[in-house]
C-alpha cells in the first residue's frame, strides 16, 4: 500500500509565515464548551490571508485560463505523479537542475532544504533559493502540470527585483499551479509517488493554503 507524506507546514494561531503578511487569527467556537459530544457549535472561526503557510498559488486573472479554487480542476493538483529535483546547491535554480528529465504531464517539486529555517528570522530573509525565469520558461515548455518548492518563493524577493514576479508569472501564465512553503521533501524519493495540493472550493481568491502530501509507493 502506498505510504502518504505530509509535506505541508502547520497553521497556528498568531503564526508569521512571511514578515508582511498578517497573521492567521484562529479562535475555538465557545458554544462547543460544556456541550455533551456531539451537540453544539464546535466549527470556531478562522481568519487568515490566502498566502498562509503552505499555500497554492493558481492561474487567475490577468492569467490566461482563469481559474480560482472554486473552479479548479482536481486533474491539476491531485493525484500528480511527482519528481523531486534536488536543488540544494546553490541559491539560485536554473534549468540544469533538471535537465534530460521528464516532466511531462507531472508536479515538480524543488527541495531546496529552506524549510529548515521555518518558524525562524532567516526564513522570510532575501536569501531564500528561487527558480531562474530562464528555468520557469523551460518548465512551462516541458508541459509540467504544477510546481513546488520548500522556499519563501519561487521568484527572487530581494529589494532589488522591485516586486517583479517574473518565475511566477511565466508559471501563472503557463496554467501551471505553484505551491510554495512545502517541507520534509528529504522524505520524498526522486520519483515513485504521487502528489496532491488541493485547496478548499472558495470563490474570489488566486492563493489558498493546502494540505500538501505524496504517496509513496
Amino acid at each position: 500500500m502506498p505510504k502518504p507524506v505530509d509535506v505541508s507546514h502547520q497553521i497556528t494561531d498568531g503564526m508569521v509565515t512571511v514578515p508582511g503578511i498578517p497573521r492567521p487569527e484562529i479562535r475555538e467556537s465557545s458554544a462547543f464548551a460544556g456541550q455533551s459530544p456531539g451537540h453544539g457549535d464546535g466549527g470556531g472561526h478562522v481568519t487568515l490571508p490566502g498566502a498562509t503557510g503552505t499555500h497554492i498559488q493558481i492561474p487567475a486573472h490577468p492569467y490566461r485560463d482563469a481559474a480560482d479554487p472554486a473552479d479548479l480542476d482536481l486533474e491539476r493538483v491531485a493525484d500528480l505523479p511527482g519528481i523531486v529535483v534536488d536543488a540544494t546547491d546553490g541559491r539560485q535554480i536554473g534549468p540544469e537542475a533538471f535537465a534530460g528529465r521528464d516532466l511531462e504531464g507531472r508536479a515538480v517539486l524543488f527541495r531546496t532544504g529552506w524549510d529548515r529555517h521555518w518558524r525562524t528570522e532567516t526564513y522570510g530573509t532575501y536569501e531564500h533559493p528561487h527558480l531562474t525565469e530562464t528555468a520557469a520558461k523551460a518548465l512551462v515548455e516541458a508541459g509540467v502540470t504544477l510546481v513546488g518548492i520548500d522556499s519563501t518563493s519561487v521568484d527572487d524577493t530581494s529589494p532589488i527585483t522591485e516586486g517583479s514576479r517574473p518565475v511566477q508569472a511565466v508559471l501563472l501564465a503557463g496554467g501551471i499551479p505553484v505551491v510554495t512553503h512545502l517541507c520534509l521533501l528529504d522524505r520524498l524519493p526522486a520519483e515513485g509517488f504521487t502528489f496532491y495540493a488541493v485547496p478548499a472550493k472558495v470563490r474570489g481568491m488566486a492563493a489558498f493554503p493546502v494540505r500538501a502530501f505524496a504517496l509513496v509507493e
